[in-house]
């Protein structure tokens, strides 16, 4: 009896002792990132952004200084989109084909599709007048609408500017409508309303494109239909549309030369407010560099200052309105300085976010004065014919994926790819640092180092003596620069090569194989780089919207993360007087190893890299790319892929 009570008492202090070892780390505060407008990257970015705004701002102040002024200004914001955008596609036969008619009364309805890419078909509706013409012609681009093209709002507007004299071609958006990109093995859309944007999003990223370049393009190819057609007054055309729709319009109107006038809905606003609230948009909405680069939601006016824009607002909308109006305000300055202040003007409906009725009419009204030269009052009828999705389908199956000879978007990725891959340069560590903005070692400030102690306060003085267990780590904050803060556990301790440890779960995921380095006589430090355990961001709009405002700004989350593993892994060197280390990351964090280990062998003479992403040519048909989004960097694969750096390194599994 007595052995077993004694054998009892072992088992349940090893289990107590084990319970104990296991007892979770932490090194910040418990409510850090508890709020989620004051989180780490958001309150980091937020700075970075409103430096980049307020240069902006003095520049465009500078350019009201004359026209002349203004004038340079406009052709640099010009030139800053088309960068921004990035290569658009080779102009290619559309190939249109109309597949059905729809008789109304004074109208009719033709369904149809045309090619913006060779296989890439775009589904429309064209409204168009009794009459022979030509007319003067609106391109609608749509919103959000899981049904694209027949959603109620906009067959409104579309009937209401077609019974006054307007052709009116309404497409479908790439992820919408009958242009669903993503089809499940059962032939099915995988995703609902507009979640396809996000996933489509890495992609085009990688091949220094955009979604919304990719968008633009299908929308200068749905123009240069409308100017081909013999009943289309191609010197009068107009473009409107809301949300998703107001922001295609605010690209192109500033992109395509031809539009006469436009009107873009629930969408003009500025960067500083739509960062805070709602956040960033869809992927198509963001475009790379274009904070950095000065390009703020006015300059889509004020671009085409001073062709008439009527900018269409919701008092309630989740788009701040006093961005709108802060947008509208510089926007009158401008054209008022040209001497055109009556082409610039702005409706507020007392509505929530949408294409409502005022604001349908207002565009009407709108158009009507600049494109026809009439000033008209027009209301919509009570009681406007809604037809449904099915009557409005261009496609027999009612998506184009089901055409022949049709290709997606993940297939358009894939194939320029290839043509890049056969273009690359030789891959070397200058190249790198230039694509990534990876800065070089020599280049990254020393990082400020705190010793936290078992109180949760900050130590005085960094004082690394291990104590009587060689178990417990030191807790420490890293600062590789200001308003960034990477937690870590740190074991002096011990006469081999130093490890760093860089987890991608946070630093409790890697305690017991830096007990067991340790053991073996290795200094080990685990860092938790920024995003990651106790940093990691809340999702406050959607997973990866501070990704966004970095992508903005012309940051990558990858060189981000790569420089805080080279920063801490310098300060563990000197620490420790070695020749150099070994780094051991994983799963998401493994892009990010790779790049240290390549541009940095001095310093991390070995690497351990488990999982992750086998390669960035892997996202180009990956239906779910968006959650790895923080590994894309802009035009990467127009000059290496991930595997091309192994090369450049010593790894092991």
């Amino acid at each position: 009896m007595k052995s077993f009570i004694l054998s009892l008492v072992i088992i349940l202090s090893a289990i107590c002792s084990e319970s104990l070892a296991q007892k979770p780390y932490r090194v910040l505060p418990p409510d850090f990132n508890a709020d989620k407008t004051q989180q780490m990257m958001r309150s980091w970015l937020r700075q970075q952004s409103h430096r980049a705004l307020d240069q902006r701002r003095i520049e465009f102040e500078q350019a009201l200084g004359s026209p002349e002024r203004f004038a340079a200004y406009q052709q640099k914001l010009r030139k800053t989109l088309r960068k921004c955008l990035g290569e658009m596609p080779p102009q290619t036969p559309l190939n249109p084909m109309v597949t059905g008619t729809i008789e109304a009364n004074g109208f009719t309805i033709e369904k149809l599709y045309f090619e913006s890419q060779p296989g890439f078909y775009v589904t429309a509706n064209l409204y168009r007048p009794d009459g022979p013409g030509p007319f003067p012609a609106i391109l609608h681009p749509l919103g959000h609408s899981e049904n694209g093209k027949a959603y109620e709002s906009y067959q409104k507007a579309n009937q209401l500017l077609v019974k006054q004299g307007f052709v009116v071609l309404c497409f479908d958006p790439i992820g919408q409508g009958e242009r669903k990109q993503i089809i499940d093995s059962d032939g099915k859309p995988a995703h609902r309303a507009s979640h396809e944007h996000q996933e489509l999003g890495v992609a085009p990223i990688l091949l220094g494109r955009s979604l919304g370049g990719y968008m633009v393009w299908d929308a200068v190819r749905a123009l240069d239909y409308l100017c081909s057609r013999p009943d289309v007054d191609a010197q009068r055309i107009g473009c409107t549309g809301n949300s998703g729709g107001g922001n295609l319009t605010s690209f192109l109107m500033a992109y395509d030369e031809r539009i006469q006038a436009a009107a873009p809905g629930c969408f003009m606003t500025t960067h500083r407010e739509k960062n805070e609230s709602p956040g960033p948009g869809d992927a198509e909405q963001n475009l790379y560099a274009q904070i950095r680069e000065g390009f703020d939601h006015p300059d889509f006016i004020l671009s085409r200052a001073p062709k008439p824009t009527l900018i269409l607002a919701a008092t309630r909308d989740f788009v701040p309105i006093e961005g709108t109006w802060d947008a509208f305000r510089q926007a009158k300055r401008a054209y008022t300085l040209l001497g055109y202040p009556e082409r610039i003007s702005l409706i507020e409906a007392n509505e929530k976010h949408g294409f409502s009725q005022r604001l349908r009419e207002g565009a009407v009204r709108f158009f009507a004065l600049w494109l026809q030269g009439r000033q008209i009052n027009v209301f919509e009828e009570a009681s406007v014919k809604v037809y449904t999705d099915r009557e409005l389908q261009v496609t027999p199956s009612g998506q184009v994926q089901q055409l022949p000879l049709a290709r997606s978007l993940l297939e358009v990725n894939q194939a320029e790819e290839r043509r890049l891959a056969l273009k690359r340069p030789p891959l070397t560590r200058n190249l790198i640092h230039q694509i990534t903005g990876i800065r070089k070692l020599t280049q990254l400030p020393e990082p400020r180092v705190e010793l936290i102690g078992s109180n949760g306060r900050r130590a005085k003085s960094l004082q690394f003596q291990s104590g009587s267990n060689r178990d417990e780590p030191l807790r420490l904050i890293i600062h590789p620069e200001p308003g960034i803060v990477l937690p870590a556990l740190y074991w002096p301790g011990g006469t081999a090569p130093p490890v760093l440890l860089a987890p991608a779960t946070g630093m409790n995921s890697a305690v017991k194989e830096a007990r067991q380095l340790h053991r073996h006589g290795h200094p080990v430090l685990i860092v938790e780089v920024r995003d990651t355990g106790e940093t990691t961001t809340r999702n406050w709009r959607f997973f990866g919207a501070d990704y966004y405002i970095a992508y903005m700004l012309g940051r990558s989350w990858l060189s981000m993360r790569t420089e805080d593993m080279l920063v801490s892994a310098r300060w563990l060197k000197t620490q420790r007087q070695a020749e150099s280390l070994r780094l051991v990351t994983e799963g998401e964090l493994t892009p990010a190893g790779l790049h240290a280990a390549a541009l940095e062998p001095e310093l991390i003479s070995e690497l351990t890299a488990r999982g992750g992403i086998p390669s960035w040519r892997s996202l180009m048909k990956t239906p779910d790319a968006h959650q790895h989004i923080h590994n894309a960097v802009h035009a990467g694969l127009r000059y290496y892929d991930l595997p091309d750096l192994k090369a450049l390194i010593s790894t092991t599994p």
